[in-house]
């Protein structure tokens, strides 16, 4: 705990309060927002000097907003992408969709705006070394809980869990941090893998795969169900997760597998859908 703190700004030794409420919505203000490419932006929210938000590897939060003329408030799960000791502040990467009607109201926020959110929303627990190899399929905005578990991983010198990252794009141009997932593969080349897909390659050098996630990609990149202690984690477009590993029920519980994972024999133990 302490060393992570000594890794980040803004965090002291301290006890910090925590930000979120579980049981109630309560309003975050933002104080900045950067634009990191034609239809995703980066939402930084103020907290206290001595605030954490409070979630925890792996959870998410909730955030409420009434859109327009809708009689009932709309609801949506989001993960940060900030530290997640970081005090001050916590960070949201948020892709704008034409349909999307949250999505679009946070990218209409203003810094002085406030947005409502609960939390924290349980995932998964995870404590270090659980597995052996830890195999991560994202697509689009599906890489934040990946960046959640992964930062925490690679930032703790005791654990040893391999990571391997496939992140699927349309373009290039639509890899949101890329840069931060690049200086993780380097500085951590032997516990941690970044795989880049994208529908159609832009230009001619392009040294990733190209197209849809595939059976053959995960039997290249991916440790086989037959291997010991392996965990399959998936998050994306619903067409994605229904390829990859088959769909969360309506309920939002794991369902069973399905798709490319079941062909390949990963188990339910073996398999966590974001």
């Amino acid at each position: 705990y302490s060393y992570m703190r000594s890794k980040y700004p803004h965090v002291t030794e301290e006890p910090a309060r925590l930000a979120l409420n579980s049981r109630k919505f309560k309003p975050f203000t933002l104080q900045d927002k950067v634009p990191i490419n034609h239809d995703t932006s980066m939402f930084r929210f103020a907290l206290d000097p001595d605030e954490e938000l409070g979630l925890y590897v792996t959870s998410c939060f909730v955030a409420k907003a009434r859109v327009g003329d809708d009689e009932k408030p709309i609801v949506r799960a989001y993960t940060p992408v900030s530290p997640q000791y970081a005090r001050g502040y916590f960070d949201m990467v948020v892709k704008k969709y034409d349909d999307g009607k949250m999505s679009s109201h946070i990218h209409g926020l203003e810094p002085g705006d406030v947005l409502h959110i609960k939390g924290p929303i349980h995932k998964l627990v995870y404590n270090a070394n659980d597995f052996k190899e830890i195999g991560m399929v994202a697509g689009g905005s599906g890489i934040t809980p990946m960046l959640q578990l992964l930062q925490h991983v690679l930032d703790d010198p005791k654990d040893k869990t391999k990571l391997t990252l496939m992140y699927a794009n349309k373009s290039e141009d639509d890899i949101i941090l890329r840069s931060l997932l690049d200086s993780y593969a380097e500085k951590y080349p032997k516990q941690f893998r970044v795989v880049y897909t994208v529908d159609k390659a832009s230009t001619p050098d392009w040294k990733g795969e190209v197209g849809y996630v595939t059976k053959d990609m995960v039997q290249k990149y991916f440790p086989a169900a037959s291997k010991d202690n392996v965990m399959m984690m998936v998050c994306g477009p619903m067409p994605m997760m229904k390829s990859v590993s088959g769909p969360k029920l309506p309920d939002f519980s794991q369902g069973e597998v399905d798709g490319i994972f079941k062909e390949l024999g990963y188990k339910s133990d073996q398999v966590f859908k974001f």
